[in-house]
Parts: structure tokens; sequence; C-alpha cells
């Protein structure tokens, strides 16, 4: 661990490497100090390798291309050059051949709180003899595909035969690690399958791992010692067959691969008859093999929930053992283990999701049962391949009832989250050390739970001693979400949209963002105008958050994307309040004030019907104009600014010379996207802006703009 981040250029790496020689030392064992420093070389060389590989793509970054290769539901690869890459949107069409054309582009980074690392990400997919993926062909369109053949394709076939669509789609995700398909699907409006299994706490049912490992071993070990198989067969058979199963069948990820190797040094222990490994020592080696193969894994989310999943489950006949004697042993155990992988895990979950479920040890109880059943049963009917249908009567069922269970738990309320910081990480380390040292009995019981205590209330007193008091502008691409956050007030200015797209930017940038800066609920939400960009995104906030209100300005019959965001606010009990000029809402000192619409006549142009606010906070003013045409914007007395948020995305129908004349704003903020066909910012609105003194601050340079309030 310590080489691969010295690898990365990160110093403090050194202190890690430095830890294992030193415990080598402390325990007067030379050798196995030399051994930490071995390994320190070798994460480090594995790193250079993986990053020093050539990027083959290169030269057609920027341009319109059309590619053939093989697509494996995550990434295309190509045969010359020998290359992988994400498409996006991703295809529908199942694994295989595909012909695809659209744009090769470099992956966009983080830019937004809680938001999607791309390119970390993809960097983090490649390995020492794993091409990594460096591109992505955005407005991807296949032009041809072929399905999948072989074992994987018969497998899959397998596995959907006599299924419906949506058991069928579980099915993948269940036993290949495939959940493009079951990402489509939809319990209703706004409530996505997948959004389901996160927040009941089943997300790591969909994600293969040791659970998939330890069931089908199980079964056919069971099997063969019903056979009367000598001892070598029994274990020596799953063993053998562990390697194809994962470089064939499923696709490699951090949980399968750790998963594998731990179960192929538990299997040869036990062939060998030396008893089962140590498990700390056995996830140790399972660690060493990824990190060699795939360095960059250490910064991946899934390996860092994989093995603090496992290092946590090491203390569960501790805890069982601590639970009242009176209950079956199978129970307790079960508990112990849902208890303390949730524990192992709430950093991680908390800081990369926002949120943490508070119904997953009942839904992992009873979920863990169905998917003993389902798991061998479903590998079965992928073996029988079309032949299946007769063992999918019994699959389906249970997919069903999986399906049902996490659509009824994922209901349930969850514990909003922000980032955990290196002080929330450090209090978090404190406690858990704190009820580790309990469960060994090294300290006492209200000691432990005395450290908990402080360290939960450390963590927690910061934000309520010093409340945020900021506007937030996020980046949402080619659109526009402010976030206005006071003591007392928490209000949403618009939440972005994808026009022409079926990608809920609501969903997968806002609501995230949201939850990563701990806005558990919204005070007011502001639908400007009917604009996708704008408010399509809405849709989403109001079903994923509590919301107090909903303001609009023109309440616009007939267009459809307002009427999806009055439908939401309908369904979660939202009042809708029509604003006009004049309104204001305040808290902790700082004024809102709704400077248009002023109502009736209504323009025919929607961007002049825009909702436009004031923020003020004693002497400083900021303006928020949604997309307020020029001749608009200069007749409303917006005042004096000290910040502008430009209207209309840096359009030149808006921010004319006069206007800034009026205004003399210190500072202009542009919410504009990256990859967009409008010219936005339009030039001369940029030379008009610098001409008179004001500083550009640009989502699709800057990313999201957090502006502190005086």
């Amino acid at each position: 661990m310590g080489g691969v981040l010295l690898g990365l250029g990160l110093g403090w790496g050194a202190l890690v490497a430095g830890l294992g020689v030193g415990l080598g030392l402390l325990d007067r064992r030379p050798l196995l100090a030399a051994l930490a420093l071995l390994g320190a070389g070798l994460g480090c060389g594995s790193e250079r390798l993986q990053s020093g590989q050539p990027d083959r793509l290169a030269p057609w970054v920027g341009a319109q291309v059309t590619l053939t290769g093989d697509w494996d539901g995550q990434f295309l690869t190509l045969r010359d050059p020998p290359a992988r890459l994400a498409l996006s949107p991703r295809p529908p069409q199942p694994p295989g051949r595909l012909e695809v054309s659209g744009r090769l582009v470099r992956p966009e980074g983080r830019t937004l709180p809680g938001g999607f690392d791309q390119a970390a990400w993809l960097r983090a997919q490649g390995g020492v003899f794993l091409p990594t993926p460096r591109t992505v062909l955005v407005g991807a369109r296949v032009r041809s595909s072929r399905p999948e053949g072989g074992v994987r394709g018969w497998f899959r076939r397998g596995l959907a035969a006599g299924l419906s669509a949506r058991n069928a789609a579980l099915m993948m995700a269940v036993e290949l690690g495939d959940r493009g398909d079951i990402g489509r699907e939809n319990f209703a409006e706004g409530y996505a399958v997948r959004d389901a299994f996160n927040r009941a706490g089943l997300a790591h049912l969909m994600a293969l791992s040791g659970q998939n490992v330890a069931l089908l071993t199980g079964a056919l070990i069971f099997l063969l010692s019903r056979l009367g198989a000598p001892t070598w067969l029994r274990y020596g058979l799953p063993l053998a067959l562990l390697v194809p199963y994962l470089t064939v069948l499923v696709s490699v990820s951090p949980s399968i691969t750790r998963a594998v190797v731990m179960g192929m040094a538990v299997l040869a222990g036990l062939w060998a008859g030396r008893g089962r490994p140590d498990v700390p020592g056995t996830l140790a080696l399972a660690a060493l093999v990824c990190l060699l193969l795939f360095p960059l894994w250490l910064l991946d989310v899934g390996f860092q929930l994989s093995f603090l999943a496992v290092l946590a489950l090491t203390l569960s006949s501790r805890l069982a053992a601590r639970l009242p004697a009176g209950w079956p042993h199978t129970l307790r155990l079960a508990l112990a283990a849902t208890v303390l992988a949730e524990l192992g895990t709430l950093p991680v979950i908390a800081s990369t999701f926002g949120q943490l479920p508070l119904v997953g040890l009942p839904a992992n109880l009873l979920a863990e049962g169905v998917m003993a059943a389902l798991v061998p049963l479903g590998f079965l009917a992928g073996l029988l391949g079309p032949l299946a249908a007769p063992v999918n009567l019994l699959v389906a069922p249970l997919a069903s009832l999986l399906l049902w269970l996490a659509e009824v738990f994922g209901r349930a309320p969850v514990l909003g989250w922000g980032q955990v910081g290196i002080g929330g990480l450090a209090a978090y380390v404190l406690a858990a050390l704190a009820g580790t040292l309990w469960l060994l009995g090294r300290v006492r019981g209200r000691a432990a739970l005395g450290t908990v205590l402080a360290c939960a209330l450390l963590s927690w007193l910061p934000g309520t001693l010093r409340p945020a008091r900021e506007l937030v502008f996020l980046d949402v691409g080619q659109g526009d979400a402010t976030l206005l956050r006071l003591p007392g007030l928490t209000m949403l200015v618009d939440a972005g949209g994808s026009v022409g797209s079926d990608y809920d930017v609501g969903g997968r940038r806002v609501l995230p963002a949201l939850r990563a800066l701990g806005v558990r609920k919204l005070d007011v939400a502001v639908a400007t105008h009917a604009d996708t960009d704008h408010i399509e995104g809405l849709a989403a906030v109001l079903r994923g958050l509590p919301v107090g209100e909903l303001w609009i300005g023109q309440r616009k019959a007939d267009d459809p994307v307002l009427a999806a965001v009055l439908a939401a606010a309908r369904e979660r009990g939202v009042p809708v309040r029509e604003v006009r000029r004049g309104d204001e809402v305040e808290a902790a000192g700082v004024k809102v004030t709704v400077l248009w619409p002023q109502g009736a006549p209504w323009s025919d142009e929607d961007n002049a019907n825009s909702v436009a606010l004031r923020v003020t906070d004693g002497g400083w003013h900021a303006a928020l104009l949604g997309d307020l045409p020029d001749p608009v914007e200069g007749r409303i007395g917006v005042g004096p600014l000290d910040l502008l948020k430009t209207a209309h995305h840096g359009s030149r129908f808006s921010t004319d010379a006069t206007f800034l004349a009026q205004t003399h704003p210190k500072d202009a903020l542009i919410s504009v996207g990256a990859r967009n066909t409008y010219g936005h910012p339009n030039a001369a609105v940029l030379e008009r802006l610098a001409a008179a003194g004001v500083r550009v601050w640009r989502t699709d340079l800057q990313g999201t703009v957090r502006w502190p309030l005086p």
C-alpha cells in the first residue's frame, strides 16, 4: 500500500511503508522488515508499470470515430489498437460485438461535492496486464451489434430463460455482476431499482463478492460430499474451477477477485489437510495479489468496502458471544456479521453515498436467506443455458421476493450524511478502536461506550456551532443549480436537466451533491422557468429529499417538464407557491427577494418569465437571474451587486453593457456546460465583463463554486 501511494506521488505513503518495516523490526524479525520493504518497492513498481502504459487512442481524442470491439456491459475492448474505453451513454445492447460511433474525449474529474470522478475511476480499472481506459466515446450510437457467444453467452441465456425482464436483469447482476440492465429498471416513476437496493442497504447483493464464492463452492462441496468423493476431489475440484470462474465467466472486480483469492487459499488448506488458514493472513494475501495486479484499486471504493467488511467480520464470533446465550447460535452469528459489516464500512458508505440505510439489519437478515437459495439455483440455470426454463421456475419467485424486499425496505427513511473529513475519520477510527478493544476484552464496556459517544459528539459539534452560510453553484453541465445555505434556510434554485437525453441530472448529480454537503432537507425549491436544463432535475430532488415549499413563476399548463415537477410535488405533498415581484423570505440576517416575474401578461418567451432573486446580506448583494434576456434584466431594478450569476449561461442575449453599468458587479458566475453546442458563454459577453473589470468564475472551468456569505 505504501509503495502504491509513493508511486502516485503521495509522500505520506512513506509513512505507511515505514510502518510495515517498523513493525517487523519491533517484533525483532528483520526478514519480515525486509519483506515489507520489498513489498513497498513492488507496489511502487506495479503502479509505475500501469501508469506507464501507452495511450493508444491519444491521436484520435476530439475526433468523430467509428469503432468495433467487444462490449462487456461496461467497457468496449478494441483489438487494433489494443485499448479499452467507456461509452456514454451506455448502450442498452447486451454484451457482445459492437460497432459504435461517437466523439472521443478525455474523462471528467470530480466537479461536484460527492460527485463521480470518472477520470480516477477509469484509471483504477486498468492493471499491469490490462489496458487502462483513458478515453470516453460520448454521443455513442450503436450501428450494429452481435450478441455475445461462448461460455458467457450461453450462461446469460440460461439466466434469462423464461424470466421476466426485471427478474432476468436482477440475475445478471447477482450472478455476473452486470448491473447495466437492472440500472434501467424502475419500481415506479422516480424510484429506481438500484436506488431501492442502496437505500435498503442491499447494494452489495448486486456486486459479486465472497458471498457468491462461498455459496457456490459450498454447494459444490456439499454435493461432492453426498456423492462420497474423496478429499482431494471434494476440495480440489472447486479450487480448480475458481480461476476460470473469475477469468472466463465473470468480470474482474475488487470484491470478486479478493473473494476468489481467499477462497483458493481456504480450499488449498483444506485439500492439504492443514485446516482453515488464518483469516487476517489470508485477507492480506488477497490484498497483496490484488494490488500487485491492479495497484490503483487501492483508491477504488469497491476495494475499500470489500476489505473493510471482511476485516470487520473477523470479530463476528466475539460479538456473537456477547449476545444473549439463549438466542440460536446461527441467529447470533448472522446479527453480529451484519452489524459489523455495516459498522466497518460506515465511513466509506457515508462519504461516498451521503446517506446511511437505517433498515440494513432486518433487510439483510431476510435477504441473505433468499440469496442462499437464489445464487446456487441461478448458477445452475446459467450452466443449463437455453434449457434452464424448468430451473427458473424456482428462480423466478426467489428473484421476485428479493426485489420485493428491496422495494419495501428501500422506502424506509435513510440517515443523511455529509462527506467525512479528516476529523470525522479520526473520530471514527478512535471509536472503532474502542469497540474492538471491548470485544477483545481489553477495555470495559462503559469506557468503550463513553469513547464512542464522545467521538459522535465531536463529529456533530462543528456543523452545529458553525453552520454553513454560503451560495453553492453546482456544476450540472449545461444547466443551472444554485444552493443557498443559511441557519434556518436551505434553498435550491433549479436542479439542472439534460436536453434530449434520459440522463437524470437531478438524481445522479444534484442529489448526491446535496447529500455530500450534509443537506438533509430543503426549505424552498425554486423552479425558475419551464426550461429542461433548469428544472428537469427538480422532480428527482423532490422525491429524494423533504422539501418545505416549491416556488414557481408562470404555471405553464402545456409544458411536460414543469408538469413532471408539479406531479412530483403533489406526490410528495409539497405545497406549490406562485411567487411574484416583492415576495421575500429572511433567515439569519439574509433576505431573499423575488425581483421577477410580476405576473400577467406573460411573455411568449419562457426565458422572459424567469424567477429572478436578489440575495442581500447587510451591504452585500447577489442576483440570480435565471434566463432573463437583456431587455428584462435591465428594467427589474437589480441594483448594485457584489456577485452576479449571469443570466442564460452567458448568452449573447443577456448581460449587456447597460445592465453592467447599472449593477457594477465585482464578480460574475457563469453556470455552463463544458460540452455545449450553444456557444456559451458568448465571447462578446466575456469581453463586456472584462471591460467592466468583473472577475469571472465558470462551472465548466472551476467546477462547483462555493461562495461564502459575509
